[in-house]
């Protein structure tokens, strides 16, 4: 009796199979969704599952907005970049009337290779269903938006931080 066996390829683990488009804007995220709901006649939600990253000065959490395209089986993500962690300063610093402690906010970032983008919008499964330019044209017709590029994920260290 032959017994089956079954090989996994870990390089197909490895496959990126979404594009990235990073944003510059001053909006809040909500505002930013909608108008991408509107050019890009999507459904962008707030999603429950924030995106966390472990960093030195603990947890960090990420929004994001979620879409699945059921037709197209096309899933978007509008994530944040920029988010500050509020640092407790364990010395008491003393003053003529009080003592008190200072907090300090630290900016930390989802991808840190890209300190000036405060949003990605990522779109997975969406190599042939996509015209990525068209989107780019789209996002560039938003006001608020200074501007969107394409980002090169072959050039993203930190990777590993868009696996949710």
């Amino acid at each position: 009796m032959y017994m089956a066996i079954h090989k996994l390829d870990f390089g197909e683990f490895n496959e990126i199979d979404y594009s990235l488009i990073a944003i510059h804007t001053t909006l809040e995220d909500y505002r930013l969704a909608y108008f991408i709901n509107q050019k890009l006649h999507l459904s962008l939600n707030k999603s429950n599952k924030e995106i966390q990253i472990a960093d030195k000065e603990g947890e960090v959490h990420f929004s994001r907005f979620h879409y699945y395209e059921k037709k197209k089986d096309i899933s978007w993500d509008l994530i944040q970049n920029i988010n500050e962690v509020i640092q407790q300063n364990n010395e008491n610093t003393q003053s003529l009337f009080s003592t008190f402690d200072i907090k300090v906010a630290k900016k930390v970032f989802m991808l840190p290779e890209f300190k000036k983008v405060n949003y990605f919008l990522k779109i997975e499964n969406s190599e042939e269903n996509t015209n990525l330019l068209k989107i780019q044209n789209e996002l560039n017709s938003i006001d608020q938006i200074t501007t969107n590029y394409i980002v090169d994920i072959n050039n993203i260290k930190s990777k590993n931080n868009l696996i949710f």
